[in-house]
């Protein structure tokens, strides 16, 4: 059993990288506006790599075990290349606020790999609370008159499931690499492939930019695709894949307030009941949490 200081040391550094991650959708949608959403994927990789190179050589880290590679792939799939670039589609074809409330099936992705990947076992309340509130900010999503772009949608959910696979994959990681590395890594190793693919992409006119776009990818860069990871990784290994993985509940409605700030969208007032429903769910989801008595 993990000991109660070390367990709520991770829901603290979850909540920190929930925070962190919640800009990420506004900030895209923002940039979307006016650059390919190809190119801001394949950008935002090669700045979050280029930064990677210079930490990794910062700190010396040593480099990962061969039976670390395929892990490490599979991070650098879901979280590098995968829900980035699927969701920079989504965005380039509906609003922010239908697309953020996707994410809130990220608990259950990223507790579903947990078990798969991490043999990590809960029991039925735990499964309850965490699809009780995955339920609760789904059916706010679905509600009529706010569906968007079919397309989109189906852009998300898959960008979802990669996204749960490379948080758990990670978060096993975490354990033997840090979090810090596990991230530096998995941004390395998509390199390669990321760099050629934004040089040959849709260049955007730089000059005709507005300041919004440069800080969406700005923030894309920076907190989304290194800083987030380093908190959240963290967060995962020390309290639980699965436990800390409902943190991301509150994920979709902090954006949402975020999305009605920055871009203007209407949040309807049924949010805030959403949102204490959900604060629910994610306590008795601590509660019942793998190993907790």
């Amino acid at each position: 059993m993990k000991k109660p200081s070390r367990v709520l040391s991770g829901w603290f550094s979850g909540l920190t990288g929930v925070v962190i991650f919640s800009g990420s959708l506004p900030a895209t949608r923002i940039a979307v506006l006016e650059i390919d959403p190809l190119f801001l994927s394949f950008a935002r990789a090669s700045i979050a790599g280029l930064l990677a190179v210079l930490v990794l050589l910062a700190t010396r880290s040593k480099r990962p075990a061969r039976e670390e590679l395929l892990p490490l792939a599979i991070v650098s799939f879901g979280v590098v290349v995968g829900f980035p670039m699927l969701s920079a589609l989504a965005l380039s074809r509906m609003p922010a606020s239908p697309s953020i409330l996707f994410t809130a099936l990220l608990p259950l992705s990223t507790a579903l790999f947990a078990a798969v990947r991490s043999g990590e076992r809960a029991g039925w309340p735990f499964w309850a609370s965490a699809a009780l509130g995955a339920a609760l900010v789904a059916g706010f999503a679905w509600a009529p008159g706010s569906l968007a772009d079919p397309l989109g949608n189906a852009l998300m959910i898959a960008a979802v499931i990669l996204c749960g696979l490379g948080y758990a994959e990670g978060a096993r990681l975490t354990r033997s690499l840090g979090g810090l590395q596990v991230i530096c890594w998995a941004l390395l190793m998509a390199q390669p492939f990321m760099v050629p693919a934004m040089l040959v992409a849709a260049q955007p006119d730089w000059s005709l930019l507005s300041t919004g776009a440069l800080v969406g990818l700005g923030y894309v860069s920076l907190f989304s695709m290194l800083i987030g990871f380093i908190f959240w990784y963290r967060g995962l290994a020390l309290g639980g894949i699965a436990a800390v993985a409902q943190l991301q509940l509150l994920q979709p409605l902090l954006a949402l307030i975020i999305a009605a700030v920055l871009l203007r969208e209407t949040v309807s007032p049924i949010l805030f009941l959403v949102m204490f429903g959900v604060i629910g769910c994610v306590a008795a989801a601590r509660r019942f949490q793998p190993g907790s008595s």
